[in-house]
């Protein structure tokens, strides 16, 4: 065919691709990767269809090929272009989800000194600015853009650049950023003839060439060839001495391509499967008749509802033998990296030498070295969060999607804003694959979905110990309010304190859950009241104990905290709120005698940081774990008897259409680490609202109650699963300009509704509950209805603007 049909790399290509015509010397074909001009620029692109006409009169040559092989197959392109169109996403963001990591390559700006300076008269004497510029491209020749922005600030240094330009003292090029990663080579040392001819060789050179013999003698004494590096860890720099050595005859210098594996420090213990309960077996046999009904497309939906430790790993791990057994593989997905290491250790146990893992804090490296030997087959099965989905796994036959009510699995901080079990689905139909999704708390539009039949329910609904088949831990619920009345200003109820002593005198565990960071929620004068916010999101400032910082938790922002109020110039500062370092502090002087560990973002910013602090509470290195949602999320901590939720109301009152369901959710899932070892378990919930149907609920193991509660509001409210929601945000540096943008768009919306007949409700514009983050204010606009991206269709949206298909947050 003469022509293809490429997406571009290009923020301005959007949702399209654009033809080009193939010159005789190429051949691409579908799924590889291309130079293509765009512009006066020449970028990367991916070929999705060939044809034999193009879309447009005139077309250009394609440049070049990237790579021989093609980066996505068939199967993968449908799905690119499915999230595209579904996500209202720029096409090749979507792409870009499934190419291999450090493959995407910015155009970078440079600037240069011109080579004939016009004379000053003309163009002016230059500012003091434009004169440290231009002594610094002097002295380097060519500077990128973003190091002449750090000298002056981004805002200066576009305005000064521009003057240069004009004045003509500076020329400007693009060029491609360099390569981020390679496969990763080393040289490794092999000996041409046996040990016993290298030691006579090294007999013969010991007196005229000592280092020669010593390499040799070293080489001989190994069974395989040996590493460079490691020569030269025994016996010195051995560069020049194995060229020596390799001229003479005696050696070989090979260069070897290197795995960089992820796992390659961890021993994974074979384990025999146990003997699954009557309520396992039964899911499984369904599971299993789907999995070997021949399908070449389409998919089989099982929504796995089981209570927290009742088996649902363990039909996962069998539904991965009979898959593998069929000849096919799968992909697990987690909602957290903290989930990673222990849902490793069981599969690696079942599947030893076969499971690959991608996630965000393995190297770059390490995720390139996965993504090769995955396309390769190398594995049968892949672990990791969200954008494991995306992973070249060939004959996808089973895909699991463990916790599937976690708001993790949505991704909200850049385009495409997929939601990886949505995409895991359509990834299902195309592939002919079975899907599994797991859960003590369903997402309540999934239940739903298998109420209604488009997903098949199982269920387990007894939990499963060492004990055998075992009650859910007893919950009790404690009214703060109660509390303060009896004067007890704690952040300890009395029941609360009294358990913990019970626990720490028996040796067990226990787990201290509070969903927000830092020491002091927020920090306010108390004699003016002001309160400390960022300058640059208008939100309250988190006091940091262990930095004595204050810290923006959403843009980063750091001061240190003012000896005076900054209002009132009053020195009575006072530090309110709680956060896990504040209840650490609480914790060691109410309980001096244990041993505590803490397990939120402030701790686990570094490599395998997660790994460590689960083994240290597994290995009993600790009597108390204070923590985030991070510590919510399907960990099994056999040890742990008691579990201390010192605030059920964090979420609650948030003005968002989930806050119930995410209330619930958190309190049965932190619930359920409790009792799942050797002892039952005891919880106890803080709260002021005991009587809001989210936190009742949760402490009776209700998901059925709460969720026909919870369905009934949606339906009334018309929230989904009733209908779909559409989020479109503007953010603006200045505040009237923000509001007359929202504005504009909205009559804009207004009148595509009316031209075109449809049944959608616009809710807005009005600001944000955050209303100000990074600099930015933000206006919204909500889409409500049955397809509510059908109103979007082809606008094009201002600079701006994004878009949220199906958000889950709305504030």
């Amino acid at each position: 065919m003469s022509y293809a049909e490429v997406a571009v790399n290009s923020p301005v290509a959007q949702r399209r691709t654009f033809s080009y015509s193939i010159p005789p010397s190429l051949n691409p074909v579908v799924g590889q990767a291309v130079w293509v001009p765009f512009g006066s620029k020449v970028l990367q692109g991916i070929v999705l269809q060939l044809a034999d006409y193009p879309e447009v009169e005139e077309t250009r040559d394609i440049v070049g090929v990237i790579d021989p092989r093609p980066l996505l197959s068939p199967i993968q392109i449908e799905l690119a272009r499915w999230i595209s169109e579904y996500y209202l996403s720029p096409l090749f963001d979507a792409v870009a989800l499934m190419l291999p990591p450090g493959f995407e390559r910015r155009l970078v700006t440079f600037f240069h000194v011109a080579p004939e300076c016009p004379a000053s008269a003309s163009s002016g004497a230059p500012t003091s600015e434009e004169r440290q510029l231009l002594t610094l491209l002097e002295k380097e020749g060519k500077v990128a853009q973003r190091a002449l922005e750090k000298v002056l600030g981004k805002k200066k240094a576009a305005l000064v650049l521009r003057q240069l330009l004009s004045k003509g003292l500076v020329t400007k090029s693009q060029e491609l950023e360099r390569v981020r990663v390679r496969p990763k080579v080393l040289a490794y040392l092999r000996l041409v003839a046996d040990a016993h001819a290298a030691m006579e060789a090294a007999e013969r050179l010991a007196r005229r060439a000592p280092k020669q013999a010593a390499l040799l003698k070293f080489l001989a004494g190994r069974r395989s060839p040996v590493s460079l590096r490691e020569a030269e860890g025994e016996v010195g720099r051995t560069a020049a001495t194995a060229r020596a050595l390799q001229v003479k005859g005696l050696i070989v210098i090979e260069d070897v391509h290197v795995w960089r594996d992820p796992l390659v420090d961890r021993v994974f213990l074979p384990s025999v499967p146990p003997i699954p309960t009557a309520a396992q077996e039964a899911a499984l046999s369904q599971i299993r008749a789907a999995l070997r009904e021949p399908r070449e497309n389409g998919t089989v939906v099982f929504l796995l509802h089981g209570v927290t430790g009742s088996g649902k790993t363990e039909v996962y791990l069998r539904s991965l033998a009979e898959v593998v057994a069929l000849g096919k593989r799968g992909i697990v997905l987690v909602p957290e990296i903290s989930l990673t290491p222990q849902t490793i250790e069981r599969f690696a146990s079942r599947f030893p030498g076969r499971v690959a893992i991608l996630h965000s804090r393995l190297s770059l490296g390490e995720q390139f070295d996965e993504w090769q030997r995955i396309s390769e087959g190398a594995f049968d099965v892949v672990i990791g969060p969200r954008g494991a989905i995306f992973a070249p796994q060939p004959d996808i036959g089973l895909i699991v999607i463990d916790e599937e009510h976690e708001w993790s699995y949505k991704q909200e901080e850049q385009s495409p804003r997929y939601h990886a079990r949505e995409v895991a689905l359509k990834l299902a139909e195309l592939s002919g694959a079975v899907t599994i999704l797991g859960s003590a708390t369903p997402d309540v539009e999934s239940y739903y979905r298998a109420q209604t039949g488009s997903h098949t329910l199982l269920q387990l609904p007894q939990r499963i110990t060492v004990r055998g088949e075992s009650p859910l831990p007893e919950v009790e619920v404690v009214d703060m309010r109660e509390e303060l009345k009896a004067g007890n200003r704690s952040i300890f109820s009395r029941s609360l304190r009294k358990a913990i002593t019970e626990i720490l005198a028996a040796g067990d565990q226990a787990i201290l859950f509070l969903n927000r960071r830092g020491t002091a929620t927020f920090v306010q004068c108390r004699d003016c009241g002001f309160a400390l916010k960022c300058h640059r999101c208008d939100l309250a400032l988190t006091y940091h104990g262990v930095e004595d910082m204050l810290v923006c938790h959403h843009c980063g922002h750091k001061k240190p905290v003012p000896a005076i109020c900054p209002s009132c110039l009053s020195r009575r500062i006072r530090f309110l709120g709680l956060g896990t370092q504040r209840v650490e502090e609480e914790v060691s002087r109410a309980f001096p005698e244990a041993r505590l560990l803490r397990w939120d973002r402030d701790v686990t910013r570094g490599k395998n940081a997660h790994e460590r602090i689960l083994k240290s509470f597994l290995a009993h290195e600790a009597d108390i774990l204070i923590g985030t949602q991070m510590i919510a999320k399907g960990l099994d901590l056999p040890l742990v008897t008691l579990v201390g939720i010192l605030s059920a109301d964090t979420v609650l009152h948030l003005p968002d259409i989930r806050a119930c369901e995410r209330t619930f959710q958190l309190l049965s899932q932190v619930a359920g680490r409790a009792g799942r070892g050797s002892s039952p378990g005891r919880v106890v919930v803080q709260t002021y609202t005991p009587e809001h149907y989210a936190v009742a609920w949760g402490a009776k193991h209700d998901y059925i109650s709460f969720y026909s509660q919870e369905i009934d509001y949606r339906r009334q409210l018309k929230n989904p699963p009733f209908n779909r929601l559409v989020s479109l945000v503007y953010t603006h540096s200045n505040a009237e300009a923000c509001r007359r943008g929202a504005e504009r768009m909205h009559q804009q919306l207004v009148e595509r509704r009316a031209s075109g007949g449809m049944d959608i409700a616009l809710i807005g514009p009005s600001p944000m509950f955050f209303g100000r983050v990074r600099g930015r204010f933000r206006w919204q606009i909500i889409l409500r209805g049955s397809d509510p991206s059908r109103l979007m269709g082809d606008l094009s949206l201002p600079q701006g603007w994004v878009v949220d298909v199906d958000p889950i947050n709305l504030l």
